[in-house]
């Protein structure tokens, strides 16, 4: 009986916070060191996940499927940026609210994204660059 009104909280839960998300994608260059799970973040503040990546086969770019928060309506010009969490890895991605009166609306997409500098790339650019 118990395990069982555990499973209808946990459902009824689950369908509460489904109701107070919406999915919104981002369209990047290069998503490498983000999975299925990563943080979202406005200001330093979790407000969703990553729910999906997938390669686009005619662009081959990469596309990028958020779980965020519905109350925070972002404008349409909000940028979406990877950042690493720390030198040893994991990554997230930040959005900077833009300033444009439109609000996303679900499943639309930020456009206006920047991926992640890999450590490798920007240690070899500063021994190259000293020569």
């Amino acid at each position: 009986a118990v395990a069982v009104i555990f499973l209808i909280f946990g459902f009824k839960t689950s369908k509460i916070n489904n109701n107070e998300k919406m999915n919104i994608l981002a369209i990047f260059d290069n998503s490498s060191g983000l999975k299925i799970g990563d943080n979202v973040k406005v200001s330093g503040i979790d407000v969703g996940k990553i729910i999906d990546l997938k390669l686009n086969n005619q662009t081959y770019e990469s596309q990028v499927k958020m779980s965020v928060d519905k109350e925070l309506n972002l404008a349409e010009d909000s940028i979406a940026r990877i950042k690493s969490i720390s030198l040893l890895g994991g990554n997230y991605i930040e959005i900077v609210p833009g300033n444009s009166d439109i609000i996303l609306k679900p499943n639309e997409t930020i456009y206006d994204t920047s991926g992640s500098v890999s450590f490798s790339d920007l240690l070899s650019k500063m021994i190259f660059s000293n020569r």
